[in-house]
């Protein structure tokens, strides 16, 4: 599931490019190698079934590739690789992108003499860091960030940078200068493994690329290019654009990458980087992580009892058997934490524990589908799953709180005549922006205030004397 949403979000991304970008990223075969690898299984098919085809390829010996159903399949398949301008449509017949194709078929042979799979250093390192340092390394950068998220007081705290990119991307608000807040979105992301958290962060990066005037082009080749580089080994920044070495920076601090200091002439990518595009998963940070390096050599996810770590009783007690401190602190958000033990915590789901989630932006949805994905085996044996009790009153709590909702508003009064009251009163009604009316007065939602506002001034165009009604700025 995660890989699809890694999948979903690039291919969103890379379809709104246009096809001049796609002709200058086909260019480097570490870019082709990567796009491909992101394609479902049957685009790859496709691809690999007419790459070294020097003709173009009938639509109807596509469709004779499958039958039934299928034929759905295969021109959903076809739609990707059109619009991420793979191949071409012309005369009911498939051509594979000229660019991509010989430079993909470089990619797979080794030839060519570009160095878009990274230079490997030719001198010895004398500070050389281990698989073990790096998944040391990328774990600290990226609890950091998590931990900074869910509010745990910690003495290391993200980069400006970083902060910048949890705001952007709209996982964490600025409540003031010196203080964030996670959000709706924020809470979703800490759900996810950490192959989805990273593009996510990469996705908002581009965009911030963007805004920077960077080369668009230079960043998305960087970014595939790491994903093809191998753990372990230490590359040369000689063959770097002056953009990718500024990107060193950024995603030094993300903790993609590894330089001992700036000025070093060399980087190691870490495993962050190198499953980017692979298709295989890293053991997850945000809910996964049972006091194991979270960045293991080989760690998967585990199925679902696996990493099952919750009780909840009907009493609205919870037993959480972990010493992880960042699955604590996502707890802590809608827990009210009670005792602490060596490779357990104990709390109670209150009144106020829930109340202060809704505050942060979280959904009584999300706490219940957390409680759900990480339920102990023991739980998994009951039917329903969880106490339909707290559920309920998990929702209840955060309906309690919704009942009351406010809108920003004009407030229309002072009218000369009842006509005219009731002819502003249909006329908001039609606009869909009548928030309220009693007596001589209205309040217009601020969306229609300007269309009503017209409306009431053309009407005293058209021969009335009386004066426009005061309005008043109110918000209900």
């Amino acid at each position: 599931m995660a890989e699809s949403r890694i999948k979903a979000d690039i291919y969103e991304y890379l379809e709104t490019l246009p096809a001049l970008t796609f002709d200058r990223l086909f260019h480097k075969p570490a870019t082709c190698l990567a796009v491909f690898r992101l394609l479902p299984s049957l685009g790859k098919q496709i691809v690999m079934s007419i790459l070294y085809n020097n003709k173009s390829v009938p639509s109807s010996e596509l469709e004779s590739w499958v039958i039934g159903s299928g034929s759905g399949k295969l021109k959903e398949a076809l739609q990707h690789l059109i619009s991420l301008h793979m191949i071409t449509l012309k005369n009911n017949s498939y051509t594979l992108n000229a660019n991509f194709k010989a430079h993909f078929q470089d990619a797979l042979s080794g030839g060519g003499n570009d160095r878009s799979f990274g230079l490997p250093a030719t001198t010895t390192d004398k500070h050389q860091v281990d698989v073990a340092f790096l998944d040391s390394y990328a774990n600290r950068c990226w609890e950091v960030i998590l931990h900074f998220m869910v509010g745990t007081q910690m003495s290391d705290l993200p980069t400006e940078g970083v902060m910048d990119l949890l705001v952007r991307s709209g996982l964490m608000m600025v409540v003031d200068r010196s203080s964030h807040r996670i959000t709706n979105k924020g809470f979703q992301f800490l759900l996810q493994d950490v192959n989805t958290q990273v593009w996510a962060m990469l996705l908002q990066y581009l965009d911030t690329a963007e805004s920077l005037h960077m080369d668009l082009v230079e960043v998305l080749h960087f970014i595939f290019q790491l994903g093809s580089l191998e753990l372990g080994q230490n590359y040369s920044i000689d063959t770097l654009t002056q953009t990718q070495l500024q990107m060193l920076d950024d995603l030094g601090d993300l903790g993609i990458v590894y330089q001992r200091k700036k000025s070093s002439r060399r980087y190691y990518p870490t495993r962050l980087a190198t499953t980017l595009t692979s298709g295989t998963t890293v053991l997850s940070t945000s809910a996964q992580d049972t006091g194991r390096n979270l960045l293991s050599a080989g760690a998967e996810i585990g199925d679902e009892e696996e990493k099952g770590f919750l009780v909840l009783e009907t009493n609205y007690r919870v037993y959480a058997y972990t010493n992880s401190p960042l699955q604590i602190a996502v707890l802590n958000l809608f827990v009210d934490l009670k005792s602490r033990f060596p490779n357990m915590v104990s709390g109670v789901i209150t009144r106020d524990s829930v109340r202060n989630a809704l505050t942060n932006g979280i959904t009584a949805d999300q706490i219940i589908t957390f409680i759900q994905a990480h339920a102990h085996p023991q739980m998994r044996k009951k039917t329903p799953l969880l106490p339909l009790t707290v559920i309920d009153q998990i929702r209840l709590w955060e309906m309690e709180r919704n009942r009351i909702k406010s809108w920003d508003g004009f407030l229309y009064r002072e009218f000369a005549q009842k006509d005219d009251v009731e002819a502003t009163k249909r006329r908001a009604k039609e606009l869909g922006g009548l928030l309220w009316a009693g007596g001589e007065k209205l309040v217009v939602a601020a969306s229609s205030h300007a269309s009503v506002k017209s409306f009431v001034t053309n009407r005293i165009s058209r021969g009335r004397e009386q004066e426009v009604p005061s309005q008043q700025a109110v918000k209900l």
